[in-house]
């Protein structure tokens, strides 16, 4: 019994697959507005994930922190 013969190419990831269609499918324009807009949408998660994690600081000391009187 033989072994199944190895294939040499690579096979594309997801995300390979997917800018492989974007490229063909949008001009160059097109393909520029839509990584800038998810760009923004990242950094607006950033964002929103650093506020989050500020507004849990901020929590911890005040509750923490002696009141004065």
């Amino acid at each position: 019994m033989q072994a199944a013969p190895v294939r040499a190419t690579a096979i594309p990831t997801f995300t390979e697959a997917l800018r492989a269609v974007e490229a063909v499918l949008m001009r160059n324009g097109q393909r520029t507005a839509r990584r800038n807009a998810w760009n923004a949408v990242l950094e607006d998660r950033r964002r929103a994930s650093d506020r989050r994690e500020a507004q849990h600081v901020l929590e911890a000391v005040a509750h923490r922190a002696p009141r004065a009187t």
